[in-house]
């Protein structure tokens, strides 16, 4: 498994646990990512022992690893807004779930960093900080990932400084965590906030390796985008359908400090479509 192309998409968690990772080896899946609880927001559902217990066995048997999964939080999690009470909801959100990922240890929980909704940039890392600080724990399994953002509206997260702050603050609250924060790079919005990495993939990673550390690199988000390099925006295209382009995909899942990191697809598909995109990228990986 070393030797091959860690490739997945974002799965339905609706049917529970054991059902999502079927359907993922189903698609020729060998990674995935799922959200927590509802996307938008509310309670996580409820766990269920046998269930947890189903999705163990199977991961043993077919060679999947929880330490190659990313477990999302929901997009209403905002630890920088200006309202308290949704910096309290993300605060007790973010501590719920990374208790239940305590089932399957090793898995990667994957934010984003938050919109300062006017704060301002500053306020908005020192507040996304103290929410790490506080809800990840020394002697928890899972290992919580910062997401590159495109830098739209007031998004904090767009710049590796930005990413880097973040960091550095939480661990100066609580430096018992060092070690438990790390950061998933995704493709769209890295050139969405002006990082050439269709152009130049080699010379992206030397900065983020210059600014934050390729150490605390723990996946990829491998998703095309509808908008040129440096909009802004965020809109995720099918891959080989946006303006990073196939070749481009296909040397940054070939670049040998990054390949065999999880990658995971975010783009606009159902899962005939990532069955399609999975094959197509496995056909481009060239085994080291």
């Amino acid at each position: 498994m070393d030797n091959k192309l860690l490739i997945g998409a974002h799965m339905s968690i609706s049917g529970g646990y054991a059902a999502m990772l079927r359907t993922a080896l189903s698609i020729g899946a060998n990674t995935l990512q799922y959200f927590t609880r509802n996307p938008r927001g509310g309670d996580a559902r409820a766990l269920d022992e046998a269930d947890i217990a189903e999705a163990h066995k199977i991961a043993d048997e077919n060679g999947l690893r929880f330490s190659d999964m990313i477990a999302h939080a929901a997009y209403t999690v905002n630890p920088c807004s200006a309202k308290e009470n949704v910096r309290e909801f993300a605060i007790r959100s973010m501590t719920e779930d990374i208790e239940r990922l305590e089932y399957f240890p090793g898995t990667l929980y994957n934010f984003h960093p938050g919109t300062h909704t006017g704060q301002g940039a500053e306020v908005g890392i020192a507040l996304t900080a103290h929410c790490l600080a506080t809800v990840v724990k020394p002697e928890q399994k899972t290992r919580v990932l910062i997401e590159t953002m495109s830098g739209k509206g007031s998004e904090i997260g767009a710049t590796f400084e930005e990413v880097r702050a973040i960091i550095d603050a939480a661990e100066s609250e609580a430096p018992a965590i060092a070690g438990k924060l790390g950061v998933c790079l995704d493709t769209c919005h890295v050139s969405d906030a002006g990082y050439d990495i269709a152009g130049n993939p080699d010379a992206v990673l030397d900065e983020f390796d210059r600014v934050i550390g390729l150490d605390r690199l723990c996946a990829i988000h491998l998703n095309d985008s509808k908008n040129p390099l440096g909009a802004h925006k965020d809109r995720h295209e099918v891959i080989g359908g946006g303006t990073l382009g196939l070749d481009a995909i296909a040397r940054i899942i070939n670049t040998p400090r990054i390949k065999h990191l999880p990658f995971c697809l975010e783009t606009p598909n159902e899962l005939d479509g990532y069955r399609r995109e999975i094959e197509l990228l496995r056909g481009l990986y060239i085994q080291s």
